[in-house]
């Protein structure tokens, strides 16, 4: 009897069949699962990155909230006319805080991924409250309700809590201070040394344009602007070269 004839008996009959499916998912896991419970980690860190600070945080949950990521892929892959446009390709690491993550390829509009410090606070408020008047040909929707919504702030250590949870490293002090933290750090006249102790790079200052109040505009500006700017590219491909 043939191999061809041998295997046509685990065609016709569905409980070999099912068995064998069976193995051959089971043995594909292990290979791929294994590992992970050996290797330190799957990772490579890289200089710069931390958690996010609480208002960037929070931006990142009305980012989610409002369905910015079916739009916006943050994802730069490595080929040429992507990084050409967009910047230095993603690494994984810069996701390494992000649950759940925003990659993807699905671009009705660009790619955020290095957004951060490319247009001021003031063009992307103005971006939010009207698309068109700054992209005539955007098919975004307005979001201009963000600039009038109060940020709700008490509960934020609790955003912290979980996401400690499941592996981002916020620390107790973080945890403590996190509604301090996020009320400092879009107030223009607030001490915010402490704030960037615990959260080097932290973009601070009035982003709404409004100083007198914490709106959600703010925190979702904040979250913009942070996107791709705490690692140091050149570093990483000195690093990278040298290797």
């Amino acid at each position: 009897m043939s191999l061809l004839d041998k295997h046509s008996i685990i065609e016709k009959n569905a409980t070999l069949l099912l068995v064998g499916s069976f193995l051959v998912v089971t043995i594909g896991g292990i290979v791929e699962i294994a590992p992970l419970f050996y290797l330190d980690n799957t990772i490579e860190k890289v200089e710069g990155m931390r958690p996010y600070s609480p208002l960037e945080l929070a931006g990142r949950n009305i980012y989610i909230r409002e369905g910015c990521y079916l739009c916006h892929s943050q994802m730069i892959r490595p080929f040429r006319d992507e990084v050409e446009r967009y910047g230095h390709f993603s690494l994984a690491a810069e996701s390494m805080y992000d649950h759940p993550f925003q990659w993807g390829s699905k671009r009705t509009g660009p790619d955020l991924a290095r957004v951060g410090d490319r247009y001021s606070n003031e063009w992307h408020v103005q971006h939010l409250v009207d698309p068109r008047s700054v992209v005539p040909e955007s098919v975004m929707p307005t979001y201009a309700f963000l600039k009038t919504t109060p940020l709700e702030v008490k509960d934020i250590k609790y955003h912290l809590e979980a996401n400690k949870m499941v592996g981002v490293p916020y620390t107790q002090e973080m945890i403590d201070n996190a509604e301090a933290d996020i009320k400092a750090q879009a107030d223009p006249n607030a001490s915010t040394s402490d704030l960037l102790a615990r959260y080097p790079k932290a973009k601070v200052g009035d982003f709404d344009g409004n100083p007198a109040s914490l709106t959600e505009m703010d925190a979702l500006v904040a979250y913009l602007q942070m996107l791709g700017t705490l690692v140091d590219f050149s570093t990483y491909d000195d690093a990278a070269g040298s290797r």
